[in-house]
């Protein structure tokens, strides 16, 4: 068994690494980011230290692999954030450095492609953070939502128990970054109807796993960063969500039934399910059109857990993932999920 631990946190007036260990989308779309940065100094109190490949579209995955070198090494640095995700972070996870890792912990924050990191990390014994990348949380336009904002604030910096609330109203639909226009506004909200419960008779504690469907079908079939023992995950909480690309139900389903077949589904005495992203540029969803698929992926999610295991604690529409708001969840760390109670809580 993998021995995990919390990496010490950050103070205010600490150093911050900024790095793109996906695509370094900061260099075509700088409105955004340079606005998560100041949000970085200003609301946080934090120092960001950008790295070559940052702002580097089309950065060779041993440059982004030296970037993360960097970061971790450099003792001034007291944590590290993405900039944002990306579609290919599986490729630089063999030019990575597991024992200089390893000898250097620290908080690592993202979300999406990043799953690829939360991974390796949490397989190094350091427990990540997933969520609030700088340039969707941070960059928000007008302000960070209030629920994003405090949890990333207690992940930082404040160790211990923290509740996480479901949202009152969310949003999924985004605005082009490329125009200026989209920064004098706040996204428009709409109501949020809580979350969703199954087998809720029970309260589940354990180690959380898993990130993003998609990439975690990449690293499945990749056949990396998966333990071989998967008596590892015995007991713990399981959490998938799924990307602006929206997968359609079969394709959830399908990723969860080859996790079952390999036995993974299995392992796990809760699953949280991250509310789905139901809006894209290139399917622009009606709020019926959104409010269907939504329905068909809880409906394929419960289709598989049926089928491989029927027992297991869900929680539904958690707001983690790519939504906003937007709750950082410990990855690798302790996950309280108190059915009776109808509570969640993290311990960062």
């Amino acid at each position: 068994m993998t021995m995990i631990s919390y990496p010490p946190k950050p103070s205010p007036g600490d150093r911050i690494a900024v790095i793109s260990p996906g695509a370094g989308l900061p260099g075509l779309f700088p409105r955004p980011y340079e606005l998560g940065l100041e949000r970085l100094r200003k609301d946080y109190e934090l120092e960001p230290v950008e790295y070559p490949a940052t702002r580097k579209m089309g950065s060779t995955p041993q440059e982004r692999a030296d970037d993360i070198h960097a970061a971790f090494a450099d003792p001034d640095i007291k944590a590290v954030i993405a900039s944002i995700g990306g579609d290919d972070q599986i490729t630089v996870l063999p030019f990575l450095d597991r024992e200089l890792i390893r000898a250097n912990p620290k908080p690592f924050f993202g979300m999406s492609d990043n799953t690829n990191l939360l991974m390796f990390l949490r397989n190094t014994g350091i427990v990540g953070y997933h969520g609030a990348t700088v340039m969707t949380a941070l960059g928000r336009p007008v302000a960070m939502d209030e629920l994003t904002a405090e949890s990333l604030r207690a992940a930082l910096f404040t160790p211990g128990e923290y509740e996480l609330k479901p949202a009152e109203r969310w949003n999924d639909v985004n605005r082009d970054w490329a125009d200026p226009a989209t920064f004098d506004a706040e996204p428009e909200m709409r109501p949020a109807d809580g979350w969703i419960w199954k087998n809720a008779d029970r309260v589940v504690e354990g180690r959380s796993w898993g990130g993003c469907l998609e990439i975690l079908g990449w690293l499945l079939m990749a056949d990396r960063e998966i333990a071989r023992d998967l008596s590892e995950y015995d007991g713990g909480v399981l959490l998938l969500e799924t990307s602006e690309e929206m997968p359609s139900g079969e394709e959830v389903f399908r990723t969860m039934r080859n996790m079952g077949e390999r036995g993974l589904l299995q392992r796990f005495s809760a699953l949280l399910m991250g509310r789905a992203k139901t809006w894209s540029f290139e399917r622009p969803n009606s709020p019926e059109e959104a409010a269907r698929y939504a329905a068909e992926q809880r409906e394929a999610v419960l289709r598989a857990m049926r089928a491989y295991a029927p027992d297991t604690t869900i929680v539904f529409d958690v707001d983690y993932g790519h939504t906003d708001p937007q709750l950082v969840i410990p990855y690798g760390g302790i996950v309280r999920v108190d059915g009776p109670a109808r509570r969640i809580t993290v311990t960062y």
